[in-house]
């Protein structure tokens, strides 16, 4: 074991193995951090040292790409900046398994988690345990507050915690005597790592005391979130003999009430200090600042102040971050003897007094006041010290520890979560089955080919992104269904192959159509292929169990995404919002995803309130291609509003796409229909039958009325035949999909879209089929030209 000194009286250890040239190699590495705890806004002492840590290793170290995971204390959470990309409420045990999943699919290196008793939910706050046991990473843990004497649970959650970390840091040589001893952590896997401070330069006092209206008066400081704890009513009654002879003095208390205490009896304690101080005919000399100061303002008031003081009221703090940056900034302090100011004031660093002691509070106070060279000299010794608490050293610590866990669990992973599925269980139409044939035969190494002649693929038009976005989407759910094989997994690999060959960093969007010798014929697509295409790597990230390929697609998403705001195609919104809902499977509280679901969606309701009338209930003033996929995902939002206003729309463009005999009758290519004027009949694309089928098996899932089933299947049966020409569109000997129904006859040719659509159909029944396990029978009520 290698001992390393940080300063008089502090040490941390590290494994021989692992000298500091080792660590070098790694290059101020790893860049993809994680750091989770409370976060700023939220007025909290561990939330501003989580923001200040994720702030300054993003400026000493390198490249570096942290992010923040964010626990609430409320469930609407907070305003946050854009460091935080995803937060969960504490107290939500289901959220921590997703805060899991989502961190293991952004290619995290290393997790360092901050601890505290009381920001996580569960006894002793035990939900963070589901959270770390379903990483695969290695993990860094913070403890903050290390009790001498914890309870059974507080025992057992800190040192699961530890067990579940490669490494754990403390900022005291008291928490790690702790740690060894009382929590039976081997000293090995402890990194001593003090509190980081700013690193300010060491000035005159009296250089801030204008900003304060301070001028010639001698000031003393405490700050911090007020609470009965803090003792500051002891500094209070210390102050007449002070002020009797030091009439300038100012007592500066600083800090916001705890919010919690606030929440329970509002600014009771605040009050009770304003009072004791008007009782000790102080009140003049003593003053309040209500307020949840930045760091610019805290150094600030720390530079104004003569003597900063921390008068707690018990020994058990093993950690004081506002004493840590008074030190730290060259200020003279009196304190009482917890844990942490024992140790870092010790050898003339600063002064102790009992605690409770409001007599020799007044004592050390008026002796520093009156001998400005001791004054000075104990600042010169904190200052010199604090040089070693700086951030800047502080993170090159951090990265060296995370180096080290890295290091040691580099090829390890903890076991994934995996989830049960419901039961089987069939409805009372029996569905066909599912063959792939044709989807096998138009798929080769590079992707889908997106056309036929007849079932044969036809090279001559290559590929396109689209239909290797649909190809995507289909076998996802294929093999969420429990229906799919090593074949299907390895066709799907050249689908997600296709996509990321397609992107283009340039354009932040997808190429889509490429030949067949794999020459890309435009520089980049259209809005609606690219919506298409996030659509697919959503439903990746949302269905896959395979964390290879969600990292792969979360990396292109969270690209990509942001651009869709910006297109001006309503299909592309709901595409991308179809990819979103798929995503939130997974990760419903990733703040970026909701934001853009939410743009997307007002856009959507803009163009519906702009157009829609009694009589034309829709977003546009024509119905062209993919019409329903605009009412689905307002049917999907879970907003109450455009759930209905989703419904509202599917059933008139259901009516209006069903024929006088009852079968399934979409708007035709052939000119579609524009408000006002004739309706295209023909030709009849299969994309129109499953978009219509999918937007009403998500409001059979929304609402539960096996009405919208019906219809679903109704509108499946019109593959099979059901349709204006009583033709079957699909072929049972190929296992493909005619291209659609013209005027006299079916098109003979068997197309990606065309087949993709009815395998998607007939998928997307088998999972509501088997989501719905406790379904009612459906009675189709099919008419005799079906039976026949």
């Amino acid at each position: 074991m290698t001992t390393h000194t940080t300063r008089p009286g502090m040490t941390y250890s590290r494994n021989s193995d692992l000298s500091e040239t080792d660590v070098s190699m790694w290059g101020h590495n790893p860049k993809n951090v994680a750091f989770i705890g409370d976060y700023l806004p939220r007025q909290c002492g561990i939330a501003t040292f989580t923001s200040d840590l994720y702030l300054s290793y993003n400026s000493f170290i390198s490249n570096s790409r942290a992010l923040v995971v964010s626990v609430n204390d409320t469930p609407d959470g907070y305003d946050y900046p854009a460091e935080v990309r995803y937060d969960f409420y504490q107290h939500d045990h289901n959220a921590y398994r997703k805060a899991a999943e989502f961190l293991n699919s952004k290619d995290v290196d290393v997790v360092c988690l901050q601890h505290e008793y009381g920001i996580y939910g569960g006894p002793a706050g035990n939900y963070i345990l589901t959270l770390l046991r379903n990483l695969t990473m290695p993990i860094v843990t913070t403890f903050h507050t290390i009790l001498k004497d914890p309870n059974e649970d507080q025992l057992l959650v800190l040192k699961s915690i530890a067990d579940l970390s490669s490494r754990v840091v403390c900022m005291s040589e008291k928490g790690r005597d702790f740690l060894i001893n009382i929590y039976e952590i081997p000293a090995e896997k402890i990194d001593l790592i003090p509190h980081g401070i700013p690193d300010m330069p060491f000035v005159d006092p009296h250089f801030f005391k204008d900003k304060f209206g301070m001028e010639g008066k001698q000031t003393l400081l405490t700050f911090g979130l007020l609470s009965p704890n803090k003792g500051i009513e002891n500094v209070i009654r210390a102050l007449p003999r002070i002020v009797e002879q030091y009439p300038n003095v100012v007592y500066m208390v600083l800090g916001a009430t705890h919010p919690n205490l606030l929440k329970h009896e509002g600014e009771a304690y605040r009050d009770s200090l304003k009072k004791l101080a008007r009782d000790c005919g102080v009140r003049d000399n003593v003053r309040f600042y209500n307020q949840f100061v930045e760091l610019d303002g805290l150094l600030e008031y720390l530079g104004a102040a003569d003597i900063y003081v921390t008068p707690y009221l018990n020994p058990a703090q093993i950690t004081s971050g506002t004493l840590s940056y008074a030190f730290g900034c060259g200020k003279a302090v009196v304190s009482t003897p917890y844990w942490h100011a024992e140790e870092l004031l010790a050898d003339g660093r600063g002064v102790l007094v009992p605690f409770g002691d409001s007599e020799a509070i007044a004592t050390e106070i008026i002796d520093l006041l009156s001998d400005e060279s001791k004054r000075h000299q104990m600042r010169k010794k904190a200052y010199l010290m604090g040089r070693e608490m700086i951030w800047e050293r502080a993170i090159n610590a951090y990265a060296n520890s995370f180096a080290h866990a890295r290091q040691e669990r580099m090829n390890t992973f903890n076991n994934q979560a995996i989830y049960a599925v419901g039961a089987h269980s069939s409805l009372a139409f029996k569905l066909p089955v599912l063959r792939l044939d044709h989807l096998f035969r138009l798929t080769d190494s590079t992707g889908i080919i997106q056309h036929a002649r007849h079932h044969l693929p036809f090279y001559d038009e290559g590929y396109c992104t689209d239909d290797n976005a649909r190809a995507l989407i289909l076998a996802l759910t294929i093999q969420n269904t429990g229906l799919g094989d090593q074949k299907l997994a390895k066709a799907a690999d050249n689908y997600c192959a296709f996509i990321n060959h397609a992107y283009t960093e340039d354009h932040r969007r997808f190429r889509n159509f490429m030949s067949y010798d794999r020459r890309w014929l435009e520089e980049f697509g259209s809005d609606d292929s690219t919506g298409r295409t996030i659509w697919a790597l959503g439903t990746c990230i949302g269905r896959s169990s395979d964390r290879n390929t969600v990292t792969w697609a979360m990396s292109l998403f969270e690209k990509v995404l942001p651009t869709v705001a910006s297109m001006s195609s309503p299909r592309s919104w709901a595409f991308s919002l179809l990819g979103i809902y798929e995503y939130q499977k997974k990760f419903n509280d990733d703040r970026l995803a909701k934001t853009i679901e939410r743009q997307l969606l007002d856009k959507l309701v803009f163009r519906y309130t702009e157009t829609a009338t009694e009589d034309w209930p829709w977003f546009e003033n024509t119905l062209s291609y993919d019409n329903a996929v605009l009412a689905h995902v307002l049917i999907r939002s879970g907003d109450k509003q455009l759930v209905d206003m989703g419904l509202n729309s599917l059933r008139w463009l259901i009516d209006l796409q069903t024929a006088s005999h009852g079968h399934f009758q979409p708007i035709g290519s052939n000119g579609f229909y524009t408000k006002g004027q004739p309706r295209a009949y023909f030709d009849q694309q299969p994309l129109e039958a499953q978009s219509t089928l999918s937007a009403c098996l998500a409001a059979f899932e929304v609402t539960g009325e096996a009405d919208w089933h019906r219809t679903a299947i109704r509108i499946f049966k019109w593959f099979t035949g059901y349709n204006d020409l009583g033709l079957p569109l699909y072929d049972q000997q190929t296992g493909g999909c005619r291209d659609g129904l013209h005027i006299d006859r079916v098109n003979q040719n068997q197309g990606a879209e065309s087949s993709l659509s009815y395998l998607l159909a007939l998928a997307e029944l088998y999972t509501t089929q088997k989501q719905q396990p406790d379904a009612k029978s459906v009675n189709v009520a099919m008419p005799a030209m079906m039976n026949g």
